[in-house]
């Protein structure tokens, strides 16, 4: 079986996020997926079982599988090329490679306010939860880029991550944010495409402004473009992507 390491949302290697891409040729044993996701230790592995109109795809952290993971998907894009359509625990999503971005159509996640105290050194603007994780807003760009969460408290949350998100400091981004999953065996993800589904759907109104350029302040760091429909149900991520690495799995 075929693999592929890809650094997502970066058109620069060593940077982003990296996920790896694995190509079956048929279905698979989930425990089988969810030990060689744990060989590789990225924050993602993407099985694509090929050979069907609709690709199915699932992802695996080092520690469990996922509903949806963004980076993931561009990764398999990526390696795919051309228009593509997977067939998901989060249903059906599709990818649209262009002049060196990669395009996902995938479903907005408007946040609920909860209100509730998340162990974090920083004033919280708002808080509220999307269909699998915390949003976190506070007022200062740079608190948020210097915060150094206490993991283990963070891992007691019933949630997948804890999106942690500000107004911009530069002039070229709308809102900055961090993502910590230590719930899930990531205690920071270096770009998380699928928070950007909740990321999106509480800045655009807020912003006033339906696409948006968004960074995840991580040590590695990475640009996402992001547009909310007109009906605000689906949203549209962009971004690139740089194999890094390729080979065979012998198990």
């Amino acid at each position: 079986m075929r693999f592929f390491l890809v650094d997502a949302f970066t058109g620069e290697a060593f940077r982003g996020n990296t996920a790896a891409v694995v190509l079956l040729d048929g279905p698979a044993d989930p425990a089988w997926m969810q030990s060689v996701a744990a060989e590789f230790k990225h924050p993602e592995t993407a099985f694509l079982e090929l050979g069907a109109r609709q690709v199915p795809l699932r992802w695996f952290t080092p520690k469990t599988e996922v509903e949806l993971c963004g980076h993931a998907t561009l990764a398999a894009g990526h390696v795919l090329q051309g228009e593509q359509e997977f067939t998901t625990l989060s249903g059906t999503l599709t990818t649209k490679a262009d002049n060196g971005w990669v395009y996902m159509d995938f479903p907005a996640d408007p946040p609920e306010e909860t209100g509730e105290d998340i162990p974090l050194d920083i004033t919280a603007e708002y808080v509220g939860r999307g269909v699998s994780d915390i949003l976190v807003q506070v007022s200062d760009a740079a608190r948020l880029r210097a915060l150094e969460p206490d993991f283990a408290a963070l891992a007691e949350l019933e949630t997948r991550a804890i999106i942690v998100t500000a107004p911009s400091d530069k002039p070229e981004i709308d809102f900055v944010s961090r993502v910590f999953a230590p719930a899930v065996g990531i205690d920071e993800d270096p770009v998380t495409g699928s928070a950007h589904c909740t990321l999106t759907s509480y800045w655009a109104p807020k912003l006033g402004k339906k696409q948006l350029v968004a960074e995840q302040a991580s040590e590695r760091g990475g640009i996402v473009r992001v547009s909310l429909t007109d009906n605000e149900d689906r949203l549209r991520l962009a971004g690139q992507a740089v194999t890094v690495a390729s080979g065979e799995l012998h198990v």
